[in-house]
């Protein structure tokens, strides 16, 4: 059999198995050494004679780099590093093709020379080595063009298939990103002359089709867009490795952030997820997977493979060992101590920072993005210019990595060989990177050194200062006519202002970020505060940041339907031809005609912001015109909308006759995707008009008759309001069937919840009294019942059915003095009494309000009782003059005792799990309210206790708070549920020193938001007051000085 070669235990951490104590992993350095002073300490290098190395980076540049012929990996690495100004390079990585022609990583930890066998004559290439998950960990946007770059070359190399339409979508975004905005002959040219397919002329037609489409998208949100499509392709960041099975089947193996992936051909068959590998080891060509017993049973715990050779194998399975340590281990591996006598096996490791280690240092750092010009980015100017919103992060700068010029890298001179035969890249000086010079173009040119820059600054400051300068009177910087003017010189305004930096003994890479200037390291505040003093102050401007703003979120919602679901039930075959007729045809459409529309609100945006000439201003400072053409537009929806009705109705009849469906349907609920439940997705276009009619209402008051934008405004409007007064019926039927069908799925013991003609009306925590005293329970009113129920011990958190109650002939009445406990009211019924207790006399009321309300709808309906007799299962017959005491079964004991902490397969934010957890109650009335008060954009977070600000993209609906790191997110990070907490401004002990700050409260959790204007900071006090304070209709109930009171 032979002896194991190399083995690596697959250390367990909170990925994998929660509660078993971290462990960092193992390294071969030195105990108390890092990798700084390990290459510190090596051993003198001899005066032998340089090697040329010749490294292709991402952009195709080739770069010569002189080493001493013992330079360890480590040092090359560092030195490229050093070169491009890359903070996040932890990522990439070097590689080589060996004699065997296969590609295999360079390792810091070994000379360069026992590595490369002709240096010389091997190209290696920067790549990237770790594709993370989401495109959205990386914190730089240098750091995602260069993972485009590397995305492009796998296209080319046919590493990344995809179909055809997904193939042209990335290159129509290639091209946005490199050439700018649509030009049908400028396209062709620039394809002829580039290859991105290999057959692109096959698709060609299609590019250009999807180019027309990105008008106004900037090269960071094009790279955003190239990112967010690749990592949802099977072969994102794969890299095959061919070898058979036991059985001799052909297979490829690869290794990703989550496990091993075994493929066949370009189909993955299998996925062995790191939280099931207990080792990995390899003895000569077979590599071999030894699992959890409880993942196989006892036996065949071991899987094995057989590569081409030796070498492969172990080349593979140092992949395997690396990839497992920077995704999952938390901390760098601690060193692993010398064997005194002999060793056995392999003793590689993986020598640099984990993921966590790396987020968390660039987090830490909160130092500004480091500006960089892109190589083949030759944008033509655009009427659109960068969003204010795109993922503006504080990026650190490391002391190590200095900057070419310095005399760390004197030693290692690089020489920039074009792999093409244009001339080196000519940039242009600029005086300073202020709005007033780039404005939007900033971070994309390169800062030149301050000793070979100062004259030319003076120069281009004067020119930009002079009034009557003929460059840039009359005409801002990104204005259209500029474009000829641009694209004559690469990146400047001017010829006449050009330096070459390609100064003696260094080289240029096109890739190079800038220096840093002594304002390098401004903290994310001063940022904000320059940008609020440049930005629009107009309360218009802040309400069309409104709509832009939650129409993004809106999009995001339907994306849910169009894309995310329509995949899982085709993915799975599960939906019958009918209905996936009827679902799609009618959203697709509005889904198509919402990104145009949030296209144009984008672009107007732009262009408010500041980024035309003074005197042209008044054409683009409103809204109204954009909303009043497509509001007209989507008149023309109003069918699709109203068939919502039976969009709904039939899905949910599916779901019942359809076992298949029901399961994928239950499955794609517990995806981070599906925040909420899915059915409320489909009520969001009809809700979308409320929302128009709002915020064009606030705008018609806030303009006066005569302003310009207020006819527009007012006809806008008019259209909405005559769209939602069609449609209002229809939406309150839909919403009252939505929450019924969620109640439907979460309640075991009840059938035909969704029976015609009855109404939700109020859930919420009560206590109960039992033979054990007052025992939680949750209640739900509806229009003929009421049903009480107990936290399940199932694993999908529901709750199950107690009792029952028919409203015809009920009688409810207050019962504090007659039991002695506060708060407390007796429900008498047909059936049973039961005596109940609410949290606070506000509760008491309102479920008191409610009751009597329902009793007298039900004395008007004589379907009632038919109804609970087809719904609800294992009826009581309880006599009616006894109070009911009953017995706790020993799950009802468990359940009542249930937290947070075993929510595992159900979300723990939806209204029925926050009551029972906040000892509160909501009404229908309160869900129709919160359906107006939804709002989203970027806010300043803040924890009671911590210092800095986070910024993230906010998103409040359903009674809580998402919170994503951008908006571009499909799913969010973390959510707050914001029922029983108090909004309010911060005081003084508070100790919050900013404007605009809004706290928030339940009992010892505190947080706080800071927005970017005074109309932001209102509108979401507004909202989240509104909606999670309930209608107060049992105001009236109460004595004067317990009216606003609430108690935890």
């Amino acid at each position: 059999m032979g002896e194991i070669e190399g083995t690596y235990r697959v250390l367990q951490t909170p990925g994998s198995r929660l509660g078993v104590q971290k462990t960092p992993g193992v390294s071969t350095l030195e105990p108390g050494q890092n990798l700084s002073t390990a290459m510190a300490s090596l051993p003198a290098k001899t005066h032998e004679r340089d090697l040329p190395i010749k490294i292709k980076l991402l952009d195709n540049t080739v770069e010569v780099l002189d080493i001493e012929s013992k330079y360890y990996g480590q040092t090359l690495l560092t030195e490229v590093y050093k070169h491009l100004n890359l903070i996040e390079s932890d990522y990439f990585g070097i590689e080589f093709q060996n004699i065997q022609s296969y590609w295999i990583w360079l390792e810091p930890m070994k000379p360069v020379i026992k590595q490369v066998r002709r240096p010389k004559t091997t190209m290696l290439r920067l790549a990237v080595k770790f594709f993370p998950p989401d495109p959205g960990q990386l914190q730089e946007e240098y750091t995602r063009y260069l993972f485009v770059l590397q995305i492009k070359r796998d296209l080319a190399e046919e590493r990344l298939t995809c179909s055809d339409n997904t193939a042209a979508l990335l290159v129509s975004h290639l091209l946005q990103s490199e050439i700018g905005d649509f030009d049908e002959s400028e396209d062709r040219e620039h394809l002829k002359t580039n290859q991105y397919l290999p057959n692109q002329e096959r698709i060609e037609g299609k590019i250009l089709e999807f180019h027309r489409k990105h008008v106004g998208q900037t090269p960071a949100e094009s790279d955003f867009q190239v990112l967010e499509i690749a990592r949802k392709l099977e072969m994102y960041g794969i890299r095959f490795h061919l070898a058979s099975d036991r059985e001799g089947t052909k297979i490829n193996l690869a290794v990703s952030h989550m496990g091993v992936l075994v493929f066949q051909g370009n189909t993955k068959i299998n996925t062995f997820n790191w939280s099931k590998v207990r080792k990995l080891s390899f003895k000569r060509k077979r590599f071999l997977i030894k699992l959890h017993p409880e993942v196989c049973g006892p036996y065949q715990d071991t899987l094995e493979f057989l590569l081409g050779s030796r070498d492969e194998c172990k080349n593979f399975w140092k992949i395997c060992v690396e990839y497992h340590t920077f995704f999952r281990l938390f901390d760098q591996p601690k060193p692993k101590a010398k064997a005194v006598f002999f060793t056995r096996g392999s003793s590689f490791r993986y020598s640099g920072r984990t993921q966590k280690q790396l987020v968390d240092y660039i987090k830490d750092s909160g130092m500004k993005k480091t500006p960089y010009e892109r190589r083949h980015s030759k944008a033509r100017a655009s009427t659109c210019a960068s969003n204010t919103n795109m993922l503006k992060q504080s990026v650190p700068f490391t002391e190590d990595l200095r900057t070419p010029g310095s005399p760390a890298s004197a030693a290692a001179p690089f020489q920039s060989v074009h792999s093409s035969s244009t001339p080196p890249t000519v940039l242009p000086i600029f005086a300073e990177t202020s709005p007033s010079s780039l404005g939007p173009q900033a971070p994309y040119t390169r800062i030149p050194e301050k000793n070979t820059a100062a004259p030319a600054e003076e120069v281009g400051r004067k020119l930009m200062q002079q009034p009557g300068s003929p460059m840039l009177q009359g005409l801002p910087v990104d204005h259209p006519q500029l474009s000829s003017l641009v694209l004559k010189s690469p990146l400047g305004l001017n010829p006449a202002f050009k330096v070459n930096l390609n100064a003696a003994g260094q080289g240029s890479s096109p890739l190079l970020s800038p220096v840093l200037s002594d304002a390098g390291g401004a903290r994310i505040e001063e940022d904000d505060e320059m940008k609020r003093k440049r930005y629009p102050t107009d309360k218009a401007y802040f309400i069309a940041k409104e709509i832009l703003a939650t129409e993004r979120t809106y999009l995001k919602d339907l994306e849910v339907i169009t894309v995310w679901f329509r995949s899982a039930v085709i993915k799975e075959n599960a939906m019958p031809e009918g209905l996936m007729t009827l679902l799609f045809s009618n959203i697709d459409p509005i889904y198509e005609f919402h990104r145009g529309f949030l296209k144009e609100i984008e672009q107007r945006l732009s262009l408010w912001e500041g980024k035309t000439n003074a005197h042209m201003k008044g054409d683009y400072q409103r809204i109204g015109d954009v909303m009043l053409r497509n509001m007209h537009t989507l008149k023309e929806f109003t069918s699709y909308l109203q068939k919502h009705d039976e969009v709904l109705t039939e899905l949910e009849k599916a779901t019942k006759r359809l076992k298949k469906l029901e399961v994928v349907y239950k499955e794609f609920e517990l995806q981070k995707v599906c925040y909420l439940p899915f059915n409320t997705f489909l009520l969001k276009p009809i809700q979308r008009l409320l929302h128009y009619k709002l915020i064009l209402g606030r705008l018609c008051k806030h303009y006066t008759a005569e302003h310009r934008d207020f006819a527009d405004c007012r006809n806008a409007l008019k259209e909405v309001v005559e769209m939602t007064s069609q449609l209002q019926h229809s939406l309150i039927r839909l919403e009252n069937f939505q929450k019924l069908t969620e109640l439907q799925h979460d309640l075991i013991g009840i059938d035909n919840l969704t029976a015609p003609g009855r109404e939700f009306i109020r859930e919420g925590c009560l206590y109960k009294l039992t033979k054990k005293g007052l025992q939680q329970r949750m209640f739900f009113l509806f229009s003929d019942m009421l049903l009480y129920t107990s936290k399940g011990v199932t694993g999908t958190n529901q709750f199950k059915i107690h009792g029952h109650l028919p409203l015809h002939g009920m009688l409810v009445e207050e019962s504090e003095n007659e039991w002695a406990v506060p708060h407390c009211f007796t429900i008498y019924s047909a059936q049973k009494t039961i005596v109940v207790a609410a949290s606070t006399r506000l509760e008491m009321g309102k479920w008191m309000e409610d009751l009597n309300m329902a009793i007298e709808m039900a004395k008007k309906s004589e379907k009632s009782g038919m109804l609970l007799e087809n719904s609800v299962c294992n009826r009581s017959n309880r006599s009616s003059d006894e109070v009911s005491l009953e017995q706790e079964s020993e799950d009802d004991i468990h359940s009542s005792h249930s937290s947070l902490d075993r929510q595992s397969h159900h979300r723990a934010n939806t209204t029925m799990h926050v009551c029972w957890y906040r000892n509160t109650s909501v009404s229908m009335t309160d869900h129709s309210v919160a359906v107006e008060n939804q709002l989203s954009g970027y806010l300043l977070r803040k924890f009671k206790n911590s210092n800095g600000w986070q910024k993230l993209w906010v998103v409040f609906t359903n009674f809580c708070l998402f919170f994503y790191k951008t908006h571009q997110d499909d799913y969010p990070l973390a959510s707050l549920p914001l029922l029983g907490y108090a909004v309010s401004s911060p005081v003084e002990a508070d100790g919050i020193q900013k404007d605009y700050v809004f706290k928030l409260q339940f009992k010892s959790h505190v947080y706080f938001f800071r927005a970017e204007s005074k109309y932001t900071f209102e509108r979401w006090m507004e909202v989240i007051k509104r909606a999670t304070s309930s209608p107060a209709r049992s105001s009236l109930l109460l004595p004067k000085d317990e009216k606003d009171s609430h108690t935890d």
